[in-house]
């Protein structure tokens, strides 16, 4: 294999939720067995000479902890959500780099994997933080809720008719804090995961602290930010289904094979891509075309090979 420095990065996207096939699949041997799988197809990928930094959504592990916290309340200390972004990132890491050694092994490939609690500096001012809208944690009823506003400042809202939850800001990433560790070690041949869940959300005080604020930050858009600034080849992003689509679960729907960043930015102003579902992985792809990404791939975990070759999944390009 050639010089780590020369081979092409990619960033690999993998979502949380793709760690969860189904409620009765939510458990931590379930999920493990899910990672199991996708590595695989991400060390195929390595095989073919791929430098490659995985990244991971957490938004159900978060939640999961986010609950467990809130039984223990009447007996131990809560944990903010900066907190339970690095327990979440830890132990997703730890799964994720165990499946990659255990498949480096397999592959027969002299191999190193590493996982990095990675912090991402968000704008204090960002606009997000006047309106809070990521839900997170358990459902309340209304009166409950109200009692977590007043006592608790919390920001509450109905959801979907399922019942009041929490909300929070979503703001933007700006900048990868541990990007100099992440580029030495890609140098160095490692695969590496890193900016879990986006990354833990901080931002930068007067004197130029860091500190964490009760916020998440969009796995995708924090994949894209940092396959910018490793100015990495490819961002690829893992999703549930094989390919984007056009006109979603009608008869009119269309798999979409290579398109430009244009054309992907006009199908989602028309509104064919759900806010919850593939409106973010778009968003993210043409933030990273524009700038200065060469290509996006979205695709599932098993179509990554094939879809590298353009035979599967959406290709996305400037």
């Amino acid at each position: 294999m050639s010089d780590a420095g020369r081979r092409p990065v990619a960033v690999v996207a993998v979502g949380g939720n793709s760690l969860i096939k189904d409620a009765q699949h939510a458990s931590l041997v379930y999920q493990n067995e899910a990672v199991v799988e996708t590595m695989a197809h991400v060390v195929a990928m390595i095989a073919e000479g791929w430098n490659v930094v995985v990244t991971h959504g957490n938004g159900p592990q978060v939640g999961f902890l986010l609950r467990r916290s809130e039984l223990a309340a009447g007996e131990l200390h809560t944990v903010p959500l900066d907190i339970l972004g690095a327990d979440t990132q830890g132990a997703i890491g730890y799964m994720f780099t165990s499946a990659l050694y255990n498949e480096f092994g397999r592959a027969g490939l002299n191999e190193k994997a590493v996982s990095i609690v990675t912090q991402t500096v968000v704008d204090r001012d960002d606009p997000a933080f006047l309106a809070p809208s990521k839900p997170i944690g358990s459902f309340f009823t209304k009166e409950q809720a109200r009692v977590h506003e007043a006592e608790d400042g919390w920001s509450v809202v109905e959801d979907s008719g399922r019942g009041w939850r929490r909300v929070v800001p979503s703001p933007a990433p700006v900048r990868i804090v541990e990007l100099d560790a992440i580029h030495a070690l890609v140098a160095g041949g490692y695969t590496v995961v890193a900016a879990g869940g986006g990354g833990i959300p901080v931002i930068e005080t007067d004197e130029g602290a860091l500190r964490g604020v009760e916020a998440v930050i969009d796995k995708d858009l924090g994949s894209a930010l940092l396959a910018n600034q490793l100015d990495a080849d490819l961002l690829l992003i893992s999703t549930v289904v094989d390919a984007v689509a056009v006109n979603f679960n009608t008869p009119q729907q269309a798999w979409l094979g290579q398109i430009s960043a244009d054309e992907a930015s006009a199908y989602l102003a028309a509104g064919h891509f759900g806010e919850g579902s593939m409106a973010p992985k778009i968003t993210a792809a043409t933030s990273y075309l524009a700038n200065g990404g060469k290509k996006c791939i979205i695709t599932s975990p098993g179509k990554i090979v094939a879809a590298l070759s353009g035979e599967a999944g959406t290709t996305i390009v400037a």
